[in-house]
């Protein structure tokens, strides 16, 4: 039987980011529409019991990291006892997970002790005007003093997400890269996508990570290379000599990593989805407690998988024969 998750381009697959819900408590420019998002009825959400036999099909099969995503994961009731059941699967050696940190004060601690170790906070501005405005009603402080607890609890590595957005927080790169002076944390800079988005309004508010570097030279900060940083991401990482942490770099738009490209995502309804910006999904919600039926789906999903995503042409009409996702960011976890 076959052990390893290998596409058509020899790529190795061992990662599954999973979606537990849809839901959000903050509305960000960049992954949900002005209009807000019809959410899922609770019906249509995967249960516990289901999301452990998709990943007990795909441990079988060589999946060995998950990451837990959204919407706002935390938002989703009995998460802890979740990720206890996900950690206690054979062959699952490493869990993340990836939140707004709104509500991560009082839960840091029971989601290290479920099997929590890594955690990725999205944190696009440190001014609280301009974190309102990218959010839509977020709470700057409150996410910090999240922070705060998961720093307390343990996690590590700790990686603050940025997604550079022109017009919201582009003036604030120096401000984060100082951010990690007396902070070991993993500033990770990350290029908007056009996923749910119009593409006009896309291009307008692009701003490509070459600005990082520009940025930083004007104030004087020298980047050189860093170190590799536990995880499954595709940043490239840099750090200022003398400082504590690091800044990590990811541009799926601009130099895109497919090429190494070892994940599949788990909707929060129940569709292997095997690229994060086309349309194409494997549905196992019906089969989720049917091992070998599931494994047949991770197969399945793989073949669908093409050699590149190409959403720097978002707009155009593309010769692939493929559909970009109907879904928004906020519907696909990133």
């Amino acid at each position: 039987m076959k052990v390893a998750l290998v596409d058509r381009f020899e790529r190795v697959h061992d990662y599954l980011r999973i979606s537990v819900t849809d839901r959000c408590n903050l509305r960000c420019v960049y992954c949900m529409p002005a209009e807000g998002m019809q959410f899922l009825d609770e019906s249509a959400i995967m249960t516990d019991d289901e999301i452990v036999g998709v990943v007990k099909a795909g441990a079988a099969l060589g999946i060995r990291k998950l990451r837990i995503t959204g919407g706002e994961p935390t938002v989703r009731k009995n998460l802890v006892e979740l990720v206890e059941r996900l950690a206690a699967i054979p062959g699952i050696e490493d869990i993340a997970l990836t939140t707004n940190g709104m509500t991560l004060r009082e839960q840091a601690h029971a989601l290290k002790r479920a099997g929590i170790s890594r955690l990725n906070l999205s944190l696009d501005s440190m001014k609280p005007e301009a974190f309102q405005a990218i959010t839509r009603h977020g709470d700057y402080v409150r996410v910090w003093r999240g922070l705060e607890a998961a720093v307390e609890a343990g996690f590590s590595p700790i990686k603050l997400n940025v997604v550079l957005v022109k017009g919201f927080n582009e003036t604030e790169i120096v401000d984060f890269i100082r951010l990690t002076k007396e902070w070991p944390l993993i500033v990770r800079f990350i290029e908007y996508m056009p996923i749910g988005q119009d593409a006009e309004q896309w291009r307008a508010r692009y701003v490509p990570l070459t600005q990082v570097f520009e940025e930083a030279k004007a104030a004087g900060l020298s980047l050189e290379a860093g170190d590799q940083v536990r995880g499954n991401g595709p940043a490239e990482y840099f750090r200022v000599p003398g400082f504590a942490g690091q800044i990590g770099l990811i541009h799926p738009v601009s130099d895109h990593f497919c090429a190494t490209c070892n994940r599949l995502r788990l909707t929060a309804d129940g569709k292997l989805k095997p690229c994060l910006y086309w349309e194409d999904e494997v549905s196992v919600r019906d089969c989720a407690h049917d091992p070998e039926k599931l494994k047949e789906l991770f197969y399945r999903a793989l073949k669908l998988k093409p050699e590149k995503h190409e959403m720097a042409r978002a707009g155009e009409l593309l010769e692939n024969g493929l559909t970009p996702t109907w879904r928004a960011m906020s519907q696909i976890g990133g």
